[in-house]
């Protein structure tokens, strides 16, 4: 049996259960406990449960940042070119004042103002569902090589000897733009 299905006989059975007398429930414990799988103590701890019926509060503080200010703050992130929450929170003041002279972020005083106060940990968190979704490809065209990596001594702390014959240090760098597209020389 899955999951749900086992949910939904329990809830079924529940009603029995609470309705027979001790013989009764011994015999729906039986029948429970061979249908299911469960431990007998299982069994009784689930169908004994009263708090499944009454809908379940929320846990946690409530929400102070509803959509209208996760999608202004989508608008405020796009159009900064996407900066990062802390330099974005510093910006945040001047910025939603810029958008909203150019009809780019038409929002009310309230979110505005929520926007202006929100931390930098809340706009990464209110921001991450939209980057997952946009996520950046590196623009590096060099890729790491594996056929030497084991014959090259990598030295991290040690003496460099730059004089000695057969020394070379090379860095690699694409002038290219966001496409490696094209001749170069």
């Amino acid at each position: 049996m899955t999951g749900g299905s086992i949910r939904e006989y329990a809830e079924t059975m529940r009603e029995r259960y609470w309705g027979a007398d001790r013989r009764g429930k011994t015999r729906i414990l039986d029948e429970f406990t061979t249908v299911t799988g469960y431990h007998r103590k299982a069994a009784i701890r689930l169908l004994g449960r009263v708090d499944d019926l009454v809908p379940k509060a929320r846990r946690g503080c409530r929400r102070k940042y509803g959509t209208e200010v996760a999608e202004g703050l989508r608008t405020a992130w796009e159009t900064s070119d996407y900066l990062c929450s802390k330099r974005l929170h510093d910006f945040m003041p001047e910025w939603t004042e810029v958008l909203a002279h150019h009809d780019e972020l038409i929002v009310e005083p309230s979110v505005k103002d929520k926007l202006c106060q929100m931390s930098p940990s809340t706009i990464d968190r209110l921001l991450r569902p939209y980057r997952l979704v946009r996520k950046r490809k590196s623009l590096s065209t060099t890729r790491p090589g594996s056929l030497l990596k084991a014959s090259i001594p990598i030295r991290t702390f040690g003496e460099w000897e730059e004089k000695k014959p057969g020394f070379l240090e090379i860095d690699l760098l694409a002038h290219c733009g966001e496409s490696a597209e094209g001749f170069y020389s």
